[in-house]
């Protein structure tokens, strides 16, 4: 009776830990100082807006580059099956969207073809205390970038 009572106790405390995947949800400002940025050029947009609900994620991204703001909205669901969304330049954004295994993280990786070739990107959203944390890789013929973007909640 006692292994059964240690046995159930085990797959309780694991069904709750799965319930209790990290919402990315609200409004996010960078904190550059915190965060691991290219010193030359910076793909970290500046406030973030997340909407998570249910198998959907909305992410709304605003950036400032040379004086001049945009705003892109991606929409993606959560199953790892292919979203599009816009590009810039009026290309396409592919992306498969998924939780991690441990449902602690969301995994973006996104193609962007163009002219001159293709951008392949991997985000990996996930929060370190009260933190959003987004891996940022990505690979093209112009190089390779990796930072790390750190977000406080607005």
């Amino acid at each position: 009776m006692k292994k059964f009572t240690f046995v159930l106790s085990c797959l309780l405390l694991s069904a709750l830990s799965f319930a209790q995947s990290p919402d990315f949800s609200g409004k996010w400002s960078l904190d550059a100082s915190k965060s691991k940025l290219n010193p030359d050029f910076s793909m970290a947009p500046g406030k973030m807006a997340i909407e998570l609900n249910g198998n959907s994620m909305k992410v709304e991204k605003v950036s400032d580059f040379q004086g001049q703001s945009s705003t892109t909205v991606d929409q993606y669901t959560l199953d790892g099956k292919e979203c599009i969304n816009k590009g810039f330049m009026d290309s396409q954004k592919k992306s498969n969207v998924k939780w991690s295994d441990d449902k602690k993280s969301i995994n973006v990786l996104s193609k962007i073809a163009f002219d001159g070739g293709e951008i392949s990107t991997t985000e990996v959203y996930r929060m370190e205390g009260q933190n959003l944390v987004v891996d940022s890789k990505s690979t093209s013929s112009f190089g390779d970038m990796n930072e790390t973007y750190v977000y406080v909640k607005q």
